[in-house]
């Protein structure tokens, strides 16, 4: 990516105010486990959730809008502190619009991180429209930026370093540790 393309994204992460999160193939790598018990397994990146609450410590709110409905979701989602979580809801624009109305805040204040078509309606609306690294390439094409890493694998932490470092969050994150 060039520098300019680079300016671009982070003059749009400035402004950002939610950063909406897709789960499988983003949150996770997309792989679903099943028990005999029909018991829903999913994996989460401990990296991606410890960028979460830096983020969300900084200022800017998280959200979950999936397609699916999954227990585990709702475990781990809790476990985060995000309390706008969105399931089963395969056409995202209505999760999407009651997001905007309950933060009082405009779809250019929005991130999106998507990986698959689903995710299409809302990246196609908001002010930073992010695909992970093996999302479809339909999706890789309507993104204004994609990660360096895959969903499921600290793409999601890319991206909340990436918007604390654009709002002049990071480095007081970061020396929080050294000192």
């Amino acid at each position: 990516m060039s520098d300019i393309a680079m300016t671009e994204i982070v003059e749009k992460a400035k402004n950002l105010k939610l950063l909406i999160l897709d789960v499988d193939g983003v949150l996770t790598d997309g792989r679903l486990f099943f028990d005999q018990q029909g018991n829903e397994y999913k994996s989460f990146n401990a990296q991606d959730g410890h960028g979460i609450k830096l983020l969300r410590q900084s200022g800017v709110e998280v959200a979950v809008i999936s397609g699916r409905k999954s227990a585990s979701v709702a475990l781990r989602m809790q476990n985060l502190g995000i309390s706008h979580v969105y399931q089963g809801f395969e056409d995202k624009r209505e999760a999407f619009a009651e997001l905007l109305v309950k933060l009082a805040i405009t779809a250019e204040q929005a991130a999106h991180v998507g990986d698959d078509l689903l995710d299409l309606p809302i990246m196609v609306r908001v002010g930073l429209a992010v695909a992970v690294n093996d999302a479809n390439p339909s999706v890789k094409q309507y993104a204004h930026w994609t990660t360096s890493r895959c969903g499921g694998q600290g793409a999601v932490r890319e991206v909340c370093d990436l918007i604390m470092q654009a709002q002049g969050h990071f480095d007081a994150v970061l020396n929080a540790y050294l000192q």
